[in-house]
């Protein structure tokens, strides 16, 4: 029992000393706790105190860099103001000066037409006082001459009738005339003008070629024996053949300068290769004729590369070519037609027109003057005839016939500009072969005949003597007179004048009115 009583006490005690151990630990352990919880919260507090000075910097940061940003745009916003307000100071200026200036305008124009309503009231008055006094005068006149206004016109259109037909009659017996007294020049006169329409409108001296040679010997072989090497040249060639005199030099005369090219290159050939015989002439001349029609194509080309219409039909380009040998009162064909080119691109250029219409055009407006030999008709049909075969627009048609004055009207801007750019092409000073001296005489005597009539205040000569220009007065001359005028001077230019063409005479009647305002 006491063992049982002493296990009992021991467990008690051993109990309560391991409760009272369990409280001291339990203590402890809560000091523990509580001390981490304390160090745990200082660092915390720490970190969140950095955290914050952290945060804080960078804010002052962004907000230091948007304060900067924010002046740098007020100060751009103040400069493009202070800009904006000056321009508008500046504009404000000139509107009150214009102002200013259209007030002062204003009060001029307002004592003007004080002015003019006075004036007109006075010319109104003096209008009707000479409205009457030549009521009064034409009843004076139909008293003195017992005609009315009517019968005198009449009359006087009568005598003018009669006075031309006069000169028409008297004209048509001097040319009668003068055919029976000379028909040989007068028949030489027709062969000429034929001779012009066949690409050659100049003198002799450009109507031959020469060909030099080493020994007046050759001229013998050229024509053979009893001549029959020079008649086959030649007829093959269709020139004449000049061997005179003339030391080492044969003479190509034709009118077409294609022949004469021909003959020359094959006459050229035949000497150096030294036979010469009919059949070799005709070998010859035949080769010839064949590379020029392939030197005709490769001028053509050529052009058409130069003016920029590399796609004009083979046929067009070999007349271009051909035109290289036609002349027009000795100015080249083919230069004229680049000249017509470049001048009808530059003006369409400045007017805002179509350039590559008016270059085409002014490239085929004188394309049948490679051809008039062979077709007939006016060089401006043939072209234009040319043209149209070949796929141009009835407005390139229009441009290409109504490129001289009187054929078409033109009917679009473009063809005024082609027929301009062919004018100072061809009418430009010494464009066409003509002396200085006898160029500037026809001129000063065409503006002399027309300063030489009652009324004319002066007189010009332009486009190279082609048009006369004439200003009349108009206290001298009514509009009715200005016709018979131009009628006069045309006939006096016939009668005392020799001209190339034809000259058109411009008579210009202008009434200029002025006033001074005091």
């Amino acid at each position: 029992m006491e063992n049982i009583a002493a296990i009992i006490i021991t467990a008690f005690i051993a109990l309560a000393v391991g409760y009272v151990l369990r409280l001291v630990y339990a203590k402890l352990n809560a000091k523990s706790i509580e001390q981490v919880s304390e160090r745990i919260i200082k660092e915390a507090k720490l970190i969140a105190e950095t955290k914050s000075k952290e945060a804080l910097l960078e804010a002052k940061l962004v907000v230091d860099k948007e304060r900067r940003e924010f002046e740098g745009e007020i100060k751009e916003k103040r400069h493009s103001i202070q800009s904006i307000e000056n321009r508008l100071n500046q504009r404000e200026e000139s509107l009150e000066r214009r102002t200013e200036s259209v007030d002062r305008k204003e009060r001029e124009l307002a004592v003007r037409e004080k002015s003019f309503f006075a004036r007109e009231q006075q010319l109104t008055k003096r209008f009707l006082e000479i409205s009457r006094i030549k009521e009064e005068q034409v009843k004076t006149l139909e008293k003195i001459s017992e005609m009315t206004k009517e019968e005198a016109k009449k009359s006087l259109m009568n005598n003018i009738e009669n006075e031309a037909k006069q000169e028409a009659l008297v004209s048509l017996q001097r040319l009668e005339q003068e055919t029976l007294e000379n028909a040989d020049r007068r028949a030489k006169e027709i062969l000429s003008l034929a001779i012009q329409r066949l690409a050659v409108g100049h003198t002799a001296d450009i109507t031959t070629s020469t060909v030099q040679i080493s020994n007046d010997e050759v001229k013998g072989r050229i024509i053979g024996r009893e001549g029959r090497n020079i008649k086959t040249f030649e007829h093959a060639t269709g020139v004449d053949l000049i061997v005179d005199d003339t030391p080492e030099t044969i003479v190509i005369s034709a009118f077409s300068s294609i022949r004469r090219q021909i003959a020359k290159i094959a006459l050229e050939r035949l000497i150096a290769d030294g036979r010469i015989h009919p059949a070799r002439i005709e070998e010859v001349v035949e080769k010839v004729k064949n590379e020029m029609e392939q030197h005709f194509k490769e001028i053509g080309e050529q052009v058409a590369i130069d003016v920029g219409f590399p796609d004009l039909n083979p046929e067009i380009i070999k007349l271009l070519g051909k035109l290289k040998y036609r002349t027009s009162y000795r100015q080249n064909q083919l230069q004229h037609t680049l000249e017509v080119v470049w001048v009808a691109g530059s003006i369409a250029s400045e007017l805002g027109l179509d350039v590559m219409f008016c270059k085409r055009a002014a490239l085929l407006h004188d394309i049948g003057k490679a051809v008039t030999s062979e077709v007939e008709g006016s060089h401006h049909k043939i072209s234009a005839d040319i043209a149209k075969k070949y796929g141009a627009s009835d407005k390139m048609v229009n441009a290409i016939l109504s490129h001289h004055e009187g054929f078409e009207a033109p009917a679009s801007p473009e063809a005024f500009v082609l027929a301009a750019a062919d004018a100072i092409s061809a009418s430009r000073p010494f464009a066409r072969e003509e002396s200085v001296e006898h160029y500037t005489k026809r001129l000063t005597e065409l503006e002399k005949i027309a300063k030489g009539f009652r009324g004319v205040s002066t007189a010009y000569a332009i486009q190279a003597g082609r048009e006369l220009r004439v200003l009349v007065e108009s206290e001298y001359i009514d509009d009715k007179q200005t016709q018979l005028l131009a009628y006069d001077i045309s006939k006096k230019v016939r009668q005392d004048l020799a001209y190339p063409g034809q000259v058109k005479i411009t008579v210009i009647r202008e009434i200029r009115a002025q006033a001074t305002a005091k």
